[in-house]
């Protein structure tokens, strides 16, 4: 039996990712090293999710352990790489720029090396719509994107081309998916609908950066993972968009449908607009459409529904973690 070596499986996507495959009776082996970036209950929860299945494996790895990788490819048959662990978050980055730099560098180098070095030809990575910082949407992939604005976003530009480099050199096939602020159930809770949520669930003041107007191409996280589970075919090397790709909603129209969908009002607090941000993403995403047949199923309206229902099913997992 052969492996997708889905890394990061305890995340937001890579759960998403990994249970859609292991329900399609695909092998799983997971990889994740559990850190605090946010709060690990909700990791735990994911993973407990998936631990259901039979043909899960996962192990705790740091992925910047070139040794400790190395011995999963010995042991496992492994037939693609589905590399979804980073360090993310835009703001988090300027604190800290070292772990961006190991987390979504070193660890991508490792695998591109373990991957040429074990015969293993084909690598989906994860990687942002923040690399489009400062750039006109809608955002096309063939966009010059030099100017990086934060660590974040210059570290996954860095494993791009770390990724065409070995595509080039070694004949690596590489489909590099930019993702467009993924949300849903048991989402990040370091990202704004998951925060929203619970401080209007609880009835304590809504954070807002700015004046609410910037906007986002919010992406349901289940278009999300059947983007990237399509993207597993031979492209060569491709840049891909997977957005919602219509008009972007700005953040307080999103705060508006909560409202609704919680049946409590938010009691806003604004703050000054982070300079690392961007004021709007929107994808451009004729290329998924022409090159996987993928375009995103689940509206805003819908998407936000689902991901209510979900909060206050797990209402009690929602009022401990910490945002």
């Amino acid at each position: 039996m052969e492996y997708y070596l889905v890394t990061g499986i305890a995340g937001f996507i890579g759960w998403k990712v990994g249970e859609f495959l292991l329900k399609e009776g695909k092998a799983v082996l997971g990889i994740d090293n559990l850190n605090d970036a946010y709060d690990i209950k909700l990791k735990k929860w994911r993973l407990n999710q998936l631990k259901n299945f039979k043909n899960f494996k996962f192990h705790l790895v740091e992925l910047a352990n070139f040794q400790a990788v190395k011995l999963l490819f010995e042991i496992y048959p492994i037939s693609a790489v589905i590399h979804l662990a980073a360090r993310a978050g835009v703001r988090k980055s300027l604190e800290d720029p070292w772990v961006y730099v190991n987390s979504n560098i070193m660890a991508t180098l490792n695998l591109l090396e373990l991957m040429k070095d074990f015969g293993i030809k084909k690598m989906v990575l994860a990687s942002t719509s923040s690399i489009y910082a400062g750039q006109k949407p809608p955002f096309h992939e063939n966009l010059k994107v030099d100017t990086p604005l934060s660590p974040y976003a210059a570290t996954k530009k860095g494993s791009e081309l770390l990724a065409y480099t070995y595509y080039y050199l070694y004949g690596l096939d590489i489909s590099v998916v930019r993702y467009f602020t993924v949300y849903g159930p048991a989402g990040r809770p370091d990202m704004s609908i998951f925060r929203f949520i619970k401080w209007i669930y609880e009835e304590t003041p809504v954070k807002i950066y700015g004046d609410g107007t910037q906007a986002r191409d919010f992406t349901y996280i289940d278009d999300i993972a059947k983007g990237t589970i399509l993207a597993l075919k031979p492209v060569g090397y491709e840049i891909i968009n997977l957005g919602g790709g219509k008009n972007p909603i700005s953040i307080n129209q999103i705060i508006e449908i909560l409202e609704k969908l919680i049946g409590k009002k938010a009691k806003k607090e604004y703050l000054s607009f982070h300079k690392a941000d961007v004021k709007i993403t929107w994808a451009e995403i004729k290329k998924a459409k022409k090159i996987l047949g993928w375009e995103p199923e689940i509206g805003i309206e819908e998407g936000l529904k689902r991901t209510v229902n979900w909060a206050l099913e797990n209402i009690e997992l929602i009022k401990s973690i910490k945002v």
